[in-house]
This record gives structure tokens, C-alpha cells and sequence, in this order.
């Protein structure tokens, strides 16, 4: 009898993942710190809302240009790598070749064979090939810096806005606390999401990513109430 066996792999999501899961995670982090540090310091509502837009565009800005210039310099170098290989390639096939068939014998196959599958591989695509079973680059983890700033910049939005919408609709006496409470349940949802997302432990993410997201809040505020008796 014959049963059909499917497999569901999750690596082709690691580019727009970490981009968004970081963007959001970002938004929220530091929009909710900002917010809890200005509140902290005994300010007007309306001027901790100002602080927290201004926080928002900025930051969104920020996570694009910085995806954007970090992943564009990954693929300039997936760049010259491609170059520099296709350049070995004409110059000298057959010692890339055997470069190849190295690999191969490295993940346990034998030599003999391993030449031969070389062959056979360089014969379809030998650039490709090379990419994907020495330089490891590959479709699914190949840099795309436009796909990472777009999505940084707009989860980092969306992350943001979350506790911009507890300003609206908290008390002033209550800002902070209720800021850093609908803030870490929004870190945890975000955490185990990602988690579900990319298959990962959805417990250990949601726990590693509230506590950091607490720690950032409880340092701001400190930072914001000592700066506001200050002043």
C-alpha cells in the first residue's frame, strides 16, 4: 500500500519572520518603555501621547534604514560570492569539481560516488549548486533587504501602536500601570506567535520575550520617576 508522506518546513519563513517577529517585538518594547519612562516623570497625558506618536515614526523609520542597510550588505556580499564562484567555475571546472565532491564526502558519502554526483549536479546547474552546497545560499535564506525593511517598519508600526491605544483609553492615574500590563500581554501573545509561527517552543519564547520587555519597561520608569523629581 502506498501512503503519501508530507512534510512541512518552516525555513523559507526565516527572512520575513525575524524581520517581522523583530519589528513587533521592537514597536512594542520600546514605544511602552518610552511611554512608561514620559509618564513616569509626572507628564500631561496628551504630552505622553505626543511622545509615543513621535516614538512610533521614528522608530518605524529606524527598523526600515537599519534592515535595509544591514541585509543589503548580506546580500552584497551573497553577491561577490556568486561572482567569485562563477569565475572559478570558468576558470577551472574541474577542481571546483572536486570542491564540490568534498562536500559531499564531508556529509558522509563516499568518493566515488560523490564525484559523480558532483557531475551531475554541475551538469544542471553548476552555480547553483555551488551556492547552495558550499556557500550555503539558498532561495529561502538569500537576503532580500526591500522584503526586510517593509516589514519592520510595518510591524514595528503595528507593535507600537498597541500601547499608544492603552494612552487613549487609560486614566492618567493609572497610565503606567496600565500600559506596562496590556504591553507585556501583548509581548506574550506576540512571543507565542512567532513561536507557533516559525515551530519553536511557543512556552520558553512567550517567557524569553515578557521578561526582556518587562526589564526594558521597569528601567524606564525608574529612569523616568528619578528624572522627574529631578527636574
Amino acid at each position: 500500500m502506498t501512503r503519501l508522506h508530507t512534510e512541512r518546513h518552516l525555513v523559507s519563513r526565516i527572512g520575513w519572520l525575524r524581520a517581522a517577529v523583530l519589528g513587533a517585538n521592537d514597536g512594542i518594547v520600546s514605544t511602552a518603555s518610552l511611554i512608561v519612562g514620559v509618564a513616569a516623570a509626572a507628564t500631561a497625558s496628551s504630552e505622553v501621547l505626543v511622545a509615543g506618536i513621535a516614538g512610533l515614526v521614528a522608530g518605524a523609520m529606524s527598523m526600515a534604514a537599519g534592515e535595509y542597510v544591514s541585509v543589503s550588505s548580506q546580500a552584497d556580499t551573497e553577491k561577490a560570492d556568486l561572482d567569485r564562484e562563477r569565475a572559478e567555475l570558468a576558470a577551472q571546472p574541474e577542481f571546483e569539481r572536486d570542491e564540490l565532491a568534498d562536500v559531499y564526502v564531508k556529509r558522509g558519502v563516499e568518493r566515488a560516488i560523490a564525484l559523480k554526483v558532483a557531475e551531475q549536479m554541475m551538469a544542471k546547474d553548476a552555480l547553483g549548486a555551488h551556492a547552495h552546497d558550499e556557500l550555503g545560499i539558498s532561495d529561502s535564506t538569500t537576503a532580500r533587504p526591500i522584503q526586510a525593511a517593509l516589514t519592520s517598519a510595518a510591524t514595528f508600526s503595528v507593535g507600537a501602536a498597541m500601547p499608544l491605544l492603552m494612552v487613549l483609553v487609560s486614566p492618567t492615574r493609572y497610565l503606567v500601570l496600565l500600559v506596562s500590563v496590556a504591553s507585556l500581554l501583548f509581548l506574550a501573545l506576540l512571543g507565542a506567535i512567532g513561536a507557533r509561527a516559525g515551530g519553536a517552543n511557543v512556552v520558553r519564547a512567550t517567557i524569553r520575550v515578557t521578561f526582556w520587555g518587562a526589564l526594558a519597561m521597569a528601567l524606564t520608569a525608574g529612569i523616568g520617576a528619578l528624572v522627574g523629581r529631578a527636574v
